[in-house]
């Protein structure tokens, strides 16, 4: 038997989970549809890319020892190629209605009904079903619970705050994460030690009312070998205590590293020479110059990581 989950699955949480473990339950081979970047951004303040929810995805459902698909959909029908061949739809009490809607318009072509597996929904909280718009919003975390560690980020990217996310996960167990659009204090483009810093005034903006409050920014250094991309984070909690960490830096192309000296940013400069635009909401510079070895979720996971190193080990007391 084939059973069928979709969603966006946009901060992968426990409704999430039940949804997709009951498919597992159910079906002897499972197709799951995941909206795409565009179905995603309708009536959506944000999203995370395509790319992350997927990475995330898989990571859970491997976990089942049970084939699986995962294609990508534009609407509530998904490709027939794949929804012709299902025998059972596993939906939630709040998408029900749209799997009568994918079963009669089957019905519709010759093809027998969809079994609808109904859900129940998951509760946070606060009464309410968890919903990855308030999980973004930092209101609780991916079980719907709020009293935990409260964390804010100097940042409204969605692949920045979701590496924060799942470093302090690692650490601290479920925490709740909240991005801010702040201003760096420093140049569009970020030279040197200009790097560090903005990354701390990007931590000091968003301190208030939270326990730790997190900056990133990366900037460009010059090193024997050319012009290299180093990412700096600063952590600062409620007592005043300042770390810092950075990832690995990498080397950009001369094309780049031409505009780059000019006066250009690198996303200006990657876009000019490689016709890439919004390159910082993907996969980053080192995701597109790495062919996709490291992605800028898990360069940002390393300076995270990396700025935490001092608040994990006794031995830094005093720094």
């Amino acid at each position: 038997m084939i059973a069928a989950v979709a969603g966006t699955f946009n901060v992968l949480h426990d409704g999430h989970r039940r949804l997709l473990s009951r498919a597992f339950e159910v079906g002897d081979r499972v197709f799951i549809g995941m909206t795409s970047d565009h179905m995603a951004s309708s009536g959506r303040k944000g999203y995370i890319p395509l790319y992350l929810r997927r990475k995330a995805l898989v990571e859970f459902v491997s976990s089942f020892d049970k084939p699986f698909e995962i294609f990508t959909i534009d609407d509530v029908y998904g490709p027939r190629e794949h929804m012709d061949r299902v025998d059972v739809l596993v939906v939630s009490e709040e998408t029900e209605k749209n799997g009568i809607t994918v079963s009669e318009e089957r019905v519709s072509r010759g093809l027998p009904p969809l079994e609808i597996d109904v859900v129940p929904l998951v509760m946070a909280d606060d009464g309410e079903k968890i919903s990855a718009s308030r999980i973004m919003s930092g209101m609780y975390g991916r079980s719907g619970n709020s009293k935990v560690m409260d964390i804010a980020v100097g940042s409204a990217n969605h692949v920045k705050v979701e590496a924060v996310r799942c470093v302090m996960e690692r650490i601290y167990g479920e925490v709740r994460v909240t991005g801010f659009e702040v201003d760096s204090g420093v140049p569009p483009q970020p030279f040197e030690g200009q790097t560090r810093q903005g990354a701390i005034n990007r931590a000091k903006a968003v301190l208030e009312g939270h326990d730790l409050a997190v900056g990133i920014e990366a900037g460009v250094f010059e090193k024997e070998e050319g012009l290299y991309d180093y990412q700096y984070c600063a952590v600062l909690d409620s007592g005043g205590r300042l770390t810092v960490g950075t990832g690995s830096g990498f080397m950009y192309p001369p094309p780049v590293v031409d505009l780059v000296r000019k006066g250009m940013t690198v996303g200006d400069a990657m876009k000019a020479v490689f016709d890439e635009k919004d390159i910082g909401k993907g996969q980053g510079a080192i995701g597109f110059l790495s062919k996709g070895l490291l992605d800028r979720k898990g360069l940002t996971e390393q300076s995270v990581t990396a700025a935490m190193v001092p608040r994990l080990d006794g031995s830094y007391v005093g720094q």
